[in-house]
C-alpha cells in the first residue's frame, strides 16, 4: 500500500463512480454503520457516488497507479447532499477509506483537502456530521482542531445519532 505522500486528492472522474461507491460502502460496513448493510436505503445512498459526483464535490485519494484508498463528498448549504450546513459553510459528508489503507493518515488528508477547499470559495467553517459510536473519526476530528457542535446533532433513524463538529477555517 502507497504511503500518504505517494498520494494525490483529486475531483474523482465518471469512469471512477462505481469503484467509489463500492470503497464507500464497504468502508461503512467495516466500521458497523447501521444502515451500511445490503438493501438499505442508505447502503444505496453510499454506492451511489454518480449523484454525488453530479450534485456535489466528490474527492477521492489515488496512489500513482490509480488505485482508490478513499473519498470524501463535499457539500454546499442548500444542495442536495447537504445535512447541517448553514450559509458560509461547507459540509463534509461520507468520508470513507479502504480497510488496507486505514491508519495510514488517508482520512487525514481527505479532510485536510476539504479544510482547503472552504478556504478556496472564501467559506467561514466547515461542518460534519459522525456516528456517535465512531470515536477514531471523532479522534482525528479533534487532532484537526474541529470542535463539537452539539446544537447540530440529530438522528436520521432509530438506530443512528449523528453528532456534529464545526472547524472555523
Amino acid at each position: 500500500m502507497a504511503e500518504v505522500a505517494d498520494l494525490v486528492v483529486r475531483q474523482a472522474r465518471s469512469d471512477e463512480v462505481r469503484r467509489v461507491g463500492a470503497l464507500t460502502v464497504e468502508a461503512y460496513r467495516a466500521v458497523g454503520y447501521p444502515g451500511a448493510g445490503g438493501g438499505s436505503g442508505y447502503a444505496a445512498l453510499l454506492a451511489d457516488a454518480e449523484a454525488r459526483l453530479r450534485s456535489a464535490e466528490l474527492l477521492v485519494a489515488a496512489d500513482r497507479e490509480g488505485c482508490l484508498v478513499g473519498t470524501v463528498t463535499v457539500a454546499l448549504p442548500g444542495t442536495p447532499f447537504a445535512e447541517i450546513s448553514r450559509a458560509g459553510e461547507l459540509e463534509l459528508r461520507m468520508l470513507a477509506v479502504a480497510a488496507p489503507a486505514r491508519g495510514r493518515g488517508v482520512g487525514e488528508l481527505l479532510v485536510r483537502a476539504v479544510i482547503a477547499r472552504a478556504r478556496e470559495l472564501g467559506l467561514e467553517r466547515v461542518v460534519l456530521c459522525s456516528p456517535a459510536g465512531l470515536t477514531p473519526a471523532h479522534r482525528l476530528y479533534e487532532r484537526l482542531g474541529f470542535s463539537r457542535l452539539p446544537s447540530r446533532d440529530w438522528h436520521p433513524g432509530p438506530e443512528v445519532q449523528l453528532i456534529a463538529y464545526t472547524l472555523d477555517v
